[in-house]
């Protein structure tokens, strides 16, 4: 990963964007006249991707019903797992462009998947892998393949200074103008793929909502594994993904981080602010959790900011912020009755829930936190933490009363219970029998007598990879691995405790496509 750049000064910052709202008031043509921006040479007429261009084409054109046999055989003649992970990355970017729900989902499922296989035996890492494949060209197959593609090249505008065209990137997604916003992208992102990340970041800051900032962290994470010369084609989508937003009827809130992000890092002096390393005690920190869980969305930014300014480290604070994200797994009462649909019955927690969308989004900010430079590392926290307080509240509930899994009735079924490998067992069956609280009550347990738990783990993949999962199964599990990993051994077995009632929850669904994967792979 490159180094990061330092944040710039408060009035380099200020600066920057009294010319970037210059280039914004007089327009870009003009802009480039008066040498604010200029244009670069035309591109090519087609967007293709060299030597991985077959393995798009194959991707976007097979029929599903086809597809697993072809790239079963492809593996077998020594294509490795990664470049089908690349091909149907950049298939997907091209035909979608970030605006398809089915489609953003599976680019987004992409990465966890291939994290996934990494932790499989060798004849099963195929498994995780086919399964987005699969999802991904039949979606190819529904919206009418190759001729309906959304990503063209585009002419980029490139800018000469600062973060001058920053504010001309946010006044096209304001206009919702996708093709002007994606030339000043195209423009920004010519530099290191980094620099362009921290250029989106400036837009995707603009609003809290989970596939705005889940979107560019799952592109950037799949650029560690196909290469970081598909960044701008990736982080392409986020692009109009932002613009595509701007239409949308919607909370006043919503728009709410415009005024309130600019003014906290204004406040708390965070732009000329290095970040802190002070670490918290196991109390201090959980304080400072349900503080973020329990407050107003504006009060729980502001808290975070007045954390990064007293010099706790950001790590510590987005760790606080994925912890209170957990509690709305753990405390959610489930779908209900008007929100049934197919797949997601009553009391169903996976999928779109609150609680899932809200861990996922954490964990979205607290990593670009951490891949980004300084300004934006803070900015992610601060949203993160205003968007887990408003996540709370934006489609009702009483999470603050309600109580979290496992209750106290289940600590008295588990209690007595002191065989570790017994219990590993009983929650085998508590899943598949779609009992989230005793599943959630028992993986409690197993963490109680010291269980292992890469053996949860284990487990719950199994069925992260075998079940539908509603779009979310992949990431979810990439998520809570993710924080159980970076999370204190005091609290961490709370999201595994979140992860065994999300896959109770979404059991018994089969995905599509996987019965054939298995044979074809003979596993």
């Amino acid at each position: 990963m490159p180094a990061m750049k330092n944040p710039h000064t408060r009035r380099e910052f200020l600066a920057d964007v009294s010319r970037g709202t210059l280039v914004a008031a007089v327009g870009l043509d003009l802009a480039t006249d008066l040498k604010l921006a200029q244009a670069a040479p035309e591109t090519a007429d087609a967007l293709t991707f060299g030597s991985l261009e077959p393995l798009v084409e194959l991707m976007q054109e097979t029929p599903v019903d086809q597809l697993l046999p072809i790239l079963s055989a492809k593996l077998q003649s020594g294509t490795e797992l990664k470049q089908l992970v690349a091909a149907a990355a950049v298939a997907n970017a091209r035909t979608f462009g970030g605006e398809d729900y089915v489609g953003f989902h599976t680019m987004m499922a992409l990465a966890p998947a291939f994290h996934i296989a990494g932790e499989m035996p060798s004849a099963e890492q195929a498994l995780p892998i086919f399964k987005v494949l699969y999802r991904n060209t039949n979606r190819i197959n529904e919206t009418g393949g190759r001729k309906n593609e959304v990503l063209h090249p585009v002419l980029p505008i490139v800018s000469t200074g600062g973060d001058a065209n920053d504010e001309a990137m946010r006044q096209a997604v304001h206009d919702r103008n996708a093709t002007q916003a994606e030339r000043v992208f195209a423009g920004l992102g010519e530099g290191a793929p980094d620099e362009a990340l921290n250029h989106l970041l400036h837009v995707v800051q603009e609003a809290t909502e989970v596939h705005r900032v889940v979107l560019p962290y799952r592109a950037w994470d799949l650029l560690g594994m196909i290469g970081m010369e598909q960044a701008r084609t990736l982080l392409r989508q986020s692009v109009r993904y932002c613009v595509k937003m701007e239409s949308w009827a919607s909370d006043p809130r919503r728009s709410t981080p415009r005024t309130l992000l600019p003014r906290l890092l204004e406040e708390h002096r965070l732009l000329d602010r290095s970040a802190g390393k002070r670490s918290l005690d196991d109390g201090a920190f959980e304080a400072l959790s349900q503080t973020f869980f329990k407050s107003t969305d504006e009060q729980a930014a502001e808290a975070a900011a007045a954390a990064l300014a007293d010099g706790i480290d950001p790590a510590t604070v987005g760790e606080a912020i994925t912890l209170a994200a957990n509690q709305l797994v753990l405390r959610d009462m489930g779908r209900r009755p008007q929100d049934e649909v197919t797949g997601k019955p009553i009391g169903s927690v996976h999928g779109d829930s609150i609680g899932v969308h809200a861990c996922d989004s954490a964990n979205a900010w607290r990593n670009l936190s951490r891949i980004s430079n300084q300004r934006n590392g803070f900015a992610s926290l601060i949203l993160g933490a205003y968007q887990v307080a408003h996540d709370r509240t934006d489609r009702g509930g009483d999470f603050l009363n309600w109580q979290p899994l496992p209750y106290g009735w289940q600590f008295e079924q588990t209690k007595n219970m002191t065989d570790a490998e017994a219990v590993l067992r009983d929650a085998d069956e508590a899943v598949r029998g779609n009992l989230q609280a005793r599943a959630s009550a028992l993986v409690h347990r197993y963490g109680e007598l010291g269980g292992s738990p890469d053996k949860v783990f284990a487990l719950l993949r199994r069925y992260a990879v075998s079940e539908d999962g509603a779009l979310h199964a992949e990431k979810f599990y990439r998520t809570v691995s993710e924080e159980f990993r970076s999370t204190r051994e005091a609290f961490r077995w709370r999201h595994l405790v979140a992860l065994a009632r999300v896959t109770a929850s979404e059991y018994g669904r089969p995905a599509p496509g996987m019965a054939q994967a298995r044979e074809l792979l003979k596993v």
